[in-house]
């Protein structure tokens, strides 16, 4: 998958440049480069000179090799000098075998790598050997297989051809194989995040694992950048001054346009910076409540309790109150008990006795915290007793498993005592009920009661 992103990327760079006015490969000549003295400045007519010196100093070392492969294959066998499109055989024989040799040179180079090197580095105490090994294997084969076709090609071709063909193909290679040593460093990334990654697991360090995750992804636009402004620079003829002022005007009309974005990702350099969660912890911003699921460069996710995904833009995030649940170093509950009121004063005493016993020294008490009970009200059909306890942990199931036992145990005790729970009642009035007479009344009327009951 990293390998199909890098190439992608890579693929596009190269149409870019194929499309443009000037041929990636375009190779003038030292009588070219002068005459086009006024379109170009100095500094480039003195490199588009260097490059056609070279260019015919390859073109002269391997035509004088054609030659002596020439003499040596005719004497071995005349026929071996026929001609086909104006190529001799020889040099299509031996342009088969040295790509030939080249694809099985780079597979053998990758076992290698990947199986022999790999034994040699996993005796060392340590790994990072282990994974630049590991890494180099597919961006190695791939350099031995460009080299080997560019020479195989340099053999078939060399004096049947232009010279800006050479130019083309030296020029192909170069990129490959730049290329290719490019993927090598953005593959590294990956190595040093998992360095990274093992660091902010572990809890004696500042390091987050949403610093590493903003890490990786900057030094991986990075590598790429570098790499495609120094292939393009120096094999690709691209104007990096131009592109750079263009960079420029573009990047100003984008700061105008894209004003939200450039806040979002100061948000989130706050967010990074000043810590107020990390991901995984419970938090409550702007009414969403549940774990931080990722950070991102323009906005933060969170996970409600009811499941569902909030995505706060990380400027909000970054101006607004945040309460973060997962840090709190305990959770305090208080409960209410409530009896009924014809129980004894010695069995409230017992009640009172039996919810301190069974709160003393519970499992994740903080002995800075311990529990508290008492009587506190005669409410309306009941006699309260109120307790407090603080359970020392941030885990919010446990919490309520511990709630669960402590109820449990509670009810238990308190039906071993006969001590009842109140509950809300009323008394209801019959008229034929001979204890509570019901007598009515009438303003103005005459008392109807006997007179020693007045």
């Amino acid at each position: 998958m990293l390998g199909r992103q890098f190439w992608a990327v890579l693929a596009v760079v190269w149409a870019l440049t194929a499309a443009g006015q000037v041929p990636p490969g375009a190779v003038v000549s030292a009588a070219d480069a002068v005459s086009s003295s006024a379109v170009v400045s100095s500094d480039r007519d003195a490199e588009a000179l260097r490059r056609a010196e070279h260019l015919r100093d390859l073109d002269s070392f391997f035509t004088a090799k054609v030659d002596i492969l020439d003499s040596q294959a005719r004497s071995i066998h005349p026929s071996l000098g026929r001609r086909a499109a104006g190529v001799a055989l020889w040099r299509y024989a031996l342009f088969v075998l040295v790509v030939l040799g080249a694809l099985l040179g780079g597979a053998v180079v990758a076992w290698f790598l990947r199986h022999h090197a790999a034994r040699l580095t996993a005796r060392t105490p340590w790994d990072i050997d282990d994974h630049l090994v590991s890494n180099a294997a597919q961006p190695a084969q791939l350099v031995v297989q460009t080299l080997g076709i560019w020479l195989g090609l340099m053999l078939l071709v060399v004096g049947n051809v232009p010279i800006a063909i050479v130019g083309v193909c030296t020029r192909l290679a170069m990129t490959v194989v730049a290329a290719s040593a490019l993927w090598y460093l953005y593959r590294l990334v990956d190595v040093a995040d998992r360095y990274l990654r093992a660091l902010a697991e572990r809890h004696d360090n500042p390091l987050d694992t949403t610093v590493v995750d903003v890490a990786r992804r900057a030094m991986r636009i990075s590598v790429l950048i570098i790499g495609i402004v120094f292939i393009g620079n120096n094999l690709l003829d691209w104007d990096i001054t131009a592109l750079l002022a263009s960079a420029g005007v573009v990047g100003l009309a984008l700061a105008f346009a894209a004003q939200d974005t450039i806040a979002n990702f100061f948000g989130t350099l706050m967010v990074l910076v000043d810590r107020p969660f990390r991901v995984g912890e419970r938090v409550v911003i702007d009414g969403a409540d549940g774990p931080v699921e990722s950070i991102g460069f323009r906005s933060t996710r969170i996970r409600t309790l009811d499941g569902h995904l909030v995505t706060l833009p990380n400027k909000s995030v970054a101006n607004a109150k945040v309460e973060n649940v997962g840090r709190r170093p305990s959770i305090k509950r208080v409960g209410t008990l409530g009896i009924t009121y014809d129980t004894p004063v010695e069995k409230v005493q017992k009640a009172l006795q039996i919810v301190r016993d069974i709160l003393a020294g519970h499992r994740c008490q903080d002995p800075a915290l311990p529990p508290r009970v008492f009587f506190t009200d005669f409410a309306d059909c009941a006699l309260t007793i109120q307790f407090i306890a603080w359970f020392h942990s941030s885990d919010f199931w446990d919490y309520r498993q511990w709630c669960e036992e402590v109820n449990l145990e509670i009810m238990r005790r308190f039906e071993a005592e006969g001590i009842e729970f109140a509950f809300p009642s009323s008394t209801t009035y019959l008229a034929q009920d001979p204890k509570r007479p019901l007598v009515i009344t009438t303003i103005g009327a005459a008392d109807p009661r006997p007179p020693q009951e007045r």
